[in-house]
């Protein structure tokens, strides 16, 4: 049986961020909205057994940490399924902490959303703050720290939860070599005991040691995936090959194949709407009323 199992998973966000039209959307129920859908994910399948690890390669704008964000059960695709067996744990820069509480709040706040008890964090406390090296700076608030402190924080908390499934999303880019190397070492003692791991990264020869398996996502959807040095050769050969074209091709590319990501994205909104009952409209119409009147009545006294 598979550890994880990713089918026909797609993730379409709304790229229309005006106050105007988000409020206009709130009070017509969608009826007069208009979306600006982006296809950050298509179709994306694969399976993953215990005790693999899988490094997820691809240019900016891939939709690599989406693809975290929803193993790490951070956020659901629009569409397809995500079977995971065991809990997962997402460590990314900042991932699921509070930026007004301080380090130690945060210990207790992400530790008991996972699931531990009281008892099971103060037991841990003291090996977490030890491991994430912060010193004194663990009682401050978070939004005080770098970027390194704070991927040293998630790290620490993240592989005291004991997860089934770890998920490191570009967290050792950040912070100093020797840091790195410690969550490196203690990411090889969690493959001794099987845990399956996703590894992000834009480096091919840390994920060449770290993985037996990669996923190249390209623009959202699945370039290659399976045995990772000849996935992680390929995708070299090919980062190669656009780095030596002019600044200029490579922004036109870019540009060219996120317009298609949009386009997908519209085509898939409306066949949505297009799926949906005949009734719909009637519906948030009515609804639309009823709203109107209540306010009416509250406003006459």
């Amino acid at each position: 049986m598979s550890k994880v199992k990713v089918s026909q998973v797609s993730k379409v966000y709304d790229l229309n961020n005006s106050k105007k039209d988000k409020i206009i959307q709130l009070f017509t129920f969608g009826l007069f909205y208009k979306e600006k859908p982006y296809y950050a994910l298509r179709d994306v399948s694969f399976e993953v057994e215990a005790g693999d690890s899988v490094g997820i390669i691809g240019l900016n704008g891939s939709g690599k940490s989406t693809l975290s964000n929803i193993l790490g059960e951070v956020t659901q695709p629009t569409s397809g399924t995500i079977e995971i067996e065991g809990r997962s744990s997402l460590i990314a820069i900042s991932a699921g902490l509070n930026n007004d509480l301080t380090g130690v709040e945060n210990i207790k706040m992400k530790c008991l959303m996972h699931g531990m008890s009281e008892k099971e964090v103060d037991d841990k406390f003291e090996d977490i703050v030890q491991f994430s090296e912060l010193d004194d700076f663990i009682y401050q608030p978070i939004k005080s720290y770098s970027s390194g402190m704070r991927s040293r924080l998630g790290f620490a908390i993240a592989i005291h939860t004991e997860p089934d499934v770890l998920i490191v999303d570009e967290a050792l880019s950040v912070g100093d070599e020797t840091f790195s190397n410690k969550c490196i070492a203690k990411m090889r003692e969690f493959q001794d005991k099987g845990v399956t791991i996703f590894f992000v990264s834009h480096s091919t020869s840390q994920i060449k040691q770290m993985c037996n398996k990669a996923l190249w996502l390209q623009f959202g959807e699945v370039k290659d995936f399976g045995d990772c040095d000849r996935v992680a050769h390929d995708y070299t050969m090919y980062m190669r090959s656009y780095r030596q074209k002019p600044k200029e091709e490579q922004l036109a590319y870019k540009k060219e194949m996120i317009a298609r990501q949009q386009e997908k994205g519209e085509q898939f909104i409306s066949k949505q709407k297009e799926s949906r009952n005949i009734l719909d409209p009637l519906i948030g119409a009515a609804l639309l009323g009823v709203t109107a009147l209540s306010a009416w009545l509250q406003i006459m006294g």
